[in-house]
């Protein structure tokens, strides 16, 4: 197999030489890229130096679009994605490539509990992987990782709907499951992150909340939207009971109630139509 293995890095100076050497000492003959996201630091230098080709972006434009950076331009069959901060062991890509052979288009890393670094990140990852295993009806060990192995080709054709920040685990596995494409799960464990996270729990806290929504709209709207309709519906009919039983009226809440439950149920039509064109060109060669 032909392996191309893309590092997003973003002021990585202490870490990106260590990264570099231990996936040199695999001796995988890979191609290895680093997509330098804007860095201030000597990132780009000194991943040159460990015999990384180097990607620059001129500003910071974010961890999603350093990957559709490195996913355009990698010349592997199987494209590798890991970071560049120290958390992902290099020695675990073997045992994604050897799950990749049994026929599957994307291997994910499911990281253990222990490897979360705060416990209100479990409580949100927890939540997100028993939601969007609801939803697909596949168990998802792990839904924002970002250690995984993929088909380049396949991966491609979803560039356009990954966005720049760092919700793009998120999507490219919804995105592979609602096309059919076998996705599989390897436990690693994830170290602890060297330097400074870019993370910020505020600014990005309601960007993890519009995972919860990337989830539905991506797979099956309607999955989403039909019980929320139905909750709406039932409580607005219930309330027209009550209402006539105390005071013989059809009230304007039971009223709203009822219109919001249409509405929704709309929007959740509406919803599939377009998101099933988001798949229309997956088998195409």
């Amino acid at each position: 197999m032909n392996i191309s293995i893309v590092l997003p890095a973003k002021n990585e100076a202490k870490n990106i030489t260590a990264v570099l050497q231990s996936i040199q000492a695999l001796e995988l003959n890979a191609e290895v890229l680093v997509i330098n996201d804007g860095s201030t630091d000597n990132t780009a230098e000194l991943a040159e130096l460990a015999g990384a080709k180097v990607i620059s972006h001129p500003y910071s434009q974010g961890n999603g679009a350093a990957i559709k950076t490195g996913a355009r331009i990698a010349s592997g069959d199987i494209t590798v994605f890991m970071d560049g901060d120290g958390q992902h062991n290099p020695a675990d890509i073997p045992m994604f490539l050897q799950k990749m052979e049994e026929g599957y288009d994307m291997v994910v890393g499911a990281r253990n509990v222990k490897s979360q670094a705060s416990l209100l990140r479990r409580i949100g990852n927890a939540f997100y992987n028993r939601f969007a295993t609801i939803m697909t009806g596949h168990k998802i060990e792990d839904l924002t990782s970002g250690f995984r192995a993929v088909r380049t080709d396949k991966f491609r054709k979803f560039l356009y709907l990954l966005p720049n920040g760092f919700s793009y685990p998120t999507t490219s596995t919804m995105a592979f499951f609602r096309s059919g494409f076998p996705v599989a799960y390897v436990h690693i464990h994830a170290g602890q992150r060297k330097g400074k996270s870019h993370i910020r729990l505020f600014r990005d806290g309601a960007r993890f909340f519009i995972i919860i929504l990337r989830i539905g709209s991506l797979f099956s709207p309607m999955r989403l939207f039909l019980p929320i309709s139905t909750a709406l519906f039932l409580l607005g009919m219930g309330y027209y009971g009550y209402t006539y039983v105390t005071i013989h009226r059809f009230t304007n809440m039971s009223a709203l109630l009822l219109n919001t439950s249409v509405i929704t149920f709309l929007m959740g039509f509406l919803s599939e139509q377009v998101s099933a064109l988001h798949y229309r060109h997956a088998e195409d060669d």
